[in-house]
């Protein structure tokens, strides 16, 4: 899951003279910093900071959406079957998307 906008990278990158910009793996930036001849990764904590000002990506936000309707159809099903199970099944989709939504620390 991509935690962080490629667009909001590059708005960074603009700002503080950093060129050539481009994505080795899905969230890992490497860009040339002012006056260098050789790529370096995008400081994590500088990645930190950009996400805490934009907050959450479309499919971050998409995740999460899903995960609440899934939620809330689970629990009418489980009423309306009297079963538990749907909402045991919505319960371990909600887990795995939480644990997706944790943005990792690439170093």
């Amino acid at each position: 899951m991509k935690h962080y906008c490629d667009a909001w990278i590059e708005e960074w990158c603009q700002e503080n003279g950093w060129t050539d910009l481009f994505i080795e793996r899905c969230n890992s930036y490497w860009a040339f910093p002012p006056g260098a001849v050789m790529p370096e990764p995008i400081p994590t904590q500088v990645l930190r900071v950009i996400k805490a000002e934009k907050g959450l990506t479309l499919e971050e936000r998409y995740w999460s959406f899903t995960a609440v309707i899934a939620t809330m159809i689970a629990a009418v099903v489980t009423y309306w079957l009297k079963c538990p199970i749907p909402l045991v099944a919505a319960f371990a989709f909600n887990a795995v998307t939480v644990a997706q939504l944790e943005v990792e620390d690439a170093y």
